[in-house]
């Protein structure tokens, strides 16, 4: 029977004054999930903390926790930020990027909208499995910027999808079969703005999860901390369990 050990937490850095970062940490479902409100926008602490109460009474509410019911829950945030934005805000958006890992019996799912990030600390390699929906990732996809200039360019806040900014939200969704051992990380862009993975990968290594994450969060605030900064930290821990599957990740983009 597998079990989950997870540590969350959440710090408005060391420049911003309010903190638009939002997190749910329900290991008991199998449920993890990072909100960033958008700095850009109206509202992103409302933003972020409104799609982490929608899933979470949705996972509440659930006998049975599953990816369709995960991302309907982010489908109705998103129009619950939109009629939020139309009755309040006078033209102006409450937007929020969103990720969510969903541990199951036999497989993990990331689901996510914009630039919050989900790893995968495999056997002392680590990777990013979810792909940043943001305007100089799709510049680096195209060849036109290498990662080094993606950091620094002038566009590398801008988002191009998020929760609660446009009237229907395109959910993307990876799956794979989780093996005894894995440590899985969540985190908002404040954190990965100020770590490499390199650094990322050496702080996880840790074998206990809570001091894993804490040596995270002061790493970035030691970096300097310009932005909200929110990590989750999650370990597979099993007894007397063997994966037969062959792990593979599949890309979905159903939703």
């Amino acid at each position: 029977m597998k079990k989950l050990v997870s540590h969350a937490q959440t710090h408005k850095g060391l420049i911003r004054k309010l903190n638009e970062d939002a997190c749910l940490d329900m290991p008991g479902s199998g449920v993890w999930l990072v909100a960033d409100g958008m700095g850009g926008h109206a509202a992103g602490d409302i933003a972020s903390q409104l799609v982490v109460d929608t899933v979470k009474i949705a996972v509440q509410r659930s006998e049975q926790v599953s990816v369709e019911l995960l991302t309907d829950a982010l489908h109705q945030a998103n129009a619950e930020l939109n009629a939020y934005s139309a009755q309040h805000l006078d033209g102006h958006l409450a937007g929020s990027t969103v990720v969510v890992l969903f541990i199951d019996k036999v497989h993990y799912h990331f689901m996510w909208a914009g630039d919050s990030r989900g790893y995968l600390l495999r056997h002392n390699a680590l990777r990013q499995v979810t792909r940043d929906h943001s305007q100089v990732n799709e510049m680096v996809e195209q060849g036109l910027l290498n990662s080094d200039q993606a950091e620094q360019h002038e566009l590398a806040n801008v988002i191009t999808r998020a929760v609660g900014v446009d009237p229907y939200l395109t959910i993307d969704i990876v799956s794979g079969v989780w093996q005894p051992g894995d440590v899985f990380l969540l985190c908002s862009d404040g954190l990965n703005k100020e770590l490499s993975d390199t650094e990322i990968c050496q702080y996880l290594s840790h074998n206990n999860i809570a001091e894993a994450n804490r040596a995270l969060l002061h790493g970035t605030l030691v970096a300097g901390a310009r932005d909200n900064v929110t990590c989750i930290v999650i370990k597979v821990d099993i007894d007397n369990h063997i994966v037969n599957e062959k792990d593979k990740t599949i890309p979905l983009y159903l939703k």
